[in-house]
């Protein structure tokens, strides 16, 4: 089975190595990257399954790295921000954030996201049969 990639983009040493190990310790692989540019060539790179994102980046402001992955990009990003006030909040979601998270935050809390845009994620793909146990839906024939 394939571990879920999850690619961070943070300027703070401290922070990479607190979600380097929170998503190891969880089953995920993740990746680190200390600025935007970074950031976007790892993505193109490796297209990961999740992104935590920063807003405030040495090089590009975050807003900026979230226009630019969504140009291509389609698996969830989840800002992860000491900036809490409503508009950049509103900004990021509108700008394609899949979920927005204020640091500081409960590694937990974190998780649990990260769980439920995975599940999200793979709910909306292209499968055309479902199955859940021994029951089998044929999507596509609606049976």
């Amino acid at each position: 089975m394939n571990k879920i990639s999850i690619l961070v983009i943070d300027d703070e040493p401290q922070m990479r190595k607190l979600l380097d190990i929170s998503l190891t310790s969880n089953g995920y692989k993740p990746m680190v990257a200390a600025s935007g540019n970074e950031g976007i060539r790892l993505a193109t790179q490796s297209n990961p399954d999740l992104i935590l994102l920063d807003i405030g980046l040495p090089d590009i402001n975050g807003h900026a790295v979230l226009q630019e992955l969504r140009i291509w990009f389609e698996n969830p990003i989840i800002i992860l921000s000491v900036q809490n006030n409503e508009n950049d909040i509103v900004k990021a979601l509108d700008n394609g954030a899949t979920d927005y998270l204020t640091k500081p935050f409960r590694t937990g809390e974190l998780m649990a996201r990260i769980r439920s845009c995975v599940r999200r994620n793979t709910m909306t793909g292209n499968e055309q049969t479902l199955i859940l146990g021994d029951l089998e839906i044929d999507l596509l024939a609606g049976q």
